[in-house]
């Protein structure tokens, strides 16, 4: 299942979520070479979160080899910057294109309760969340973790919080037919949730890269328990489908999607 749409108003149009996305695409284009090597393996070795890294469980000097020609050398330094640049790149382009149409589908709406500032901020402590729970599942990994999903993570969880009834359309393909259903988000994120937790049990005690579902996981709840400090109550007393109940706006909406 994928999302194609919700049918969520904005209250807001959601500058942040346009300069975060454009931001990721930069990086991809100017610093990633758009996925061609060697600029791929050497950004991915050089700006991507390596827990043996980050907090030292790996000897300086270590070394690895990535992409065809690239090998990692790992500096025994803390590497605290890469918490953030890792957020920003990514592996390849379908996992840049489905990250930011994540990030548009859900982004829009959770910038719309909290405002532009503050979903910068939000943004960035749902990334740092994630970070740290991958990195406490495997500290002594070598394996450079990269991608904005589990700070995108932290908006899905702000979603359900917030607009847990609203309907999300998907797309589902059935062998040569595809079709879509709406259902409502908390059960579409839901089931995502459900999906990494599964999936994250499952690579427990494995090496190796792959996708970094307790990133996901820890994006997830920072962002559903952080939205409560995050929402400004002003913004949701506009928004008509705020909480279980369908809401009476005081003030219209500008911008429908």
């Amino acid at each position: 299942m994928f999302p194609i749409r919700d049918d969520n108003p904005r209250v807001l149009t959601p500058y942040a979520t346009y300069a975060i996305a454009m931001l990721n695409v930069a990086v991809w284009v100017l610093i990633q070479g758009m996925g061609t090597e060697p600029a791929l393996s050497a950004s991915v070795c050089r700006l991507g979160l390596i827990p043996g890294d980050l907090l030292g469980t790996v000897p300086a000097g270590t070394s690895f080899r990535i992409g065809f020609d690239t090998s990692c050398v790992l500096g025994g330094s803390s590497s605290w910057y890469t918490t953030v640049t890792s957020m920003f790149m990514h592996g390849g382009w379908f996992h840049l294109i489905g990250n930011m149409w994540f990030l548009w589908i859900f982004g829009d709406n959770v910038e719309s309760s909290m405002g532009h500032l503050r979903f910068v901020v939000f943004y960035l402590l749902s990334g740092f969340a994630a970070a740290a729970l991958q990195v406490a599942t495997n500290p002594e990994s070598a394996i450079p973790m990269v991608g904005a999903s589990g700070a995108i993570g932290g908006v899905m969880g702000a979603y359900i919080i917030l607009s847990p009834r609203v309907h999300v359309h998907m797309l589902i393909p059935l062998g040569f037919f595809i079709t879509t259903i709406a259902v409502p988000a908390f059960l579409m994120l839901g089931y995502w949730l459900l999906v990494q937790l599964v999936s994250g049990v499952g690579t427990i005690g494995m090496e190796g890269g792959g996708v970094a579902f307790w990133a996901h996981v820890g994006g997830f709840v920072a962002g559903a328990v952080m939205v409560f400090g995050f929402r400004k109550r002003r913004l949701l007393e506009r928004h008509p489908y705020h909480g279980w109940r369908r809401r009476s706006p005081t003030r219209s909406w500008h911008s429908v999607r």
